[in-house]
């Protein structure tokens, strides 16, 4: 079986790209926390055989798929300099994702925000936080969690390990000018797999 790596050009196939043997998750516990998403992500992003099987293409991001633990989703994607995800949230999944190399730059909202039912919305000022996160360090987040990610350096790849519980159902893109935050677009599983 082989594993999609996806560019924004063009795809490649890979063999299977396993990740390291996961924590076990406790039955019953509604699947992995984002501690333990985090914990995935961190070791998967230090095992260089995973790191090394992802192909970097100049021109767009390449990812290709994980085994998650405990039926998580999960992705190693490569960031060429200057790209990003735009503002975005992974609806009712919470996630993790570590830097494996290079640095990314999140931006986040430290507001909860409405799950459905609105499509712009103004924003109180005081909620925007931004964080540098280098290789060999992670960040962990909740449902809804609406925020950026992107490799802000001029010459240097980045490449991390993300991860999402329940698998992604959908992802929601917004559009932000100031404090106005205005929904863009919905994409579902079929859009990126």
């Amino acid at each position: 079986m082989s594993v999609p790596t996806h560019t924004a050009a063009s795809p490649h196939a890979l063999g299977p790209a396993p990740a390291p043997a996961a924590a076990p998750v406790r039955p019953g516990s509604g699947g992995p926390t984002p501690a333990e998403l985090l914990d995935f992500a961190l070791r998967t992003a230090a095992d260089p055989e995973v790191v090394d099987r992802l192909p970097l293409d100049p021109e767009g991001r390449t990812w290709i798929r994980l085994d998650g633990p405990g039926g998580s989703e999960a992705w190693l994607i490569g960031w060429p300099p200057g790209t990003g995800t735009g503002w975005h949230d992974h609806a009712e999944s919470r996630g993790a994702f570590a830097t494996a190399r290079g640095r990314l730059t999140e931006h986040s909202l430290a507001v909860r925000l409405p799950s459905e039912g609105w499509q712009s919305l103004e924003l109180s000022p005081g909620h925007d936080r931004s964080r540098a996160v280098d290789a060999g360090s992670g960040r962990a987040f909740g449902e809804h969690h609406v925020h950026e990610v992107l490799n802000a350096s001029a010459d240097e790849h980045a490449v991390s390990v993300h991860a999402y519980y329940p698998p992604l159902p959908l992802i929601r893109r917004y559009g932000r000018a100031g404090l106005l935050l205005t929904l863009e677009q919905v994409e579902r599983p079929a859009d990126w797999q």
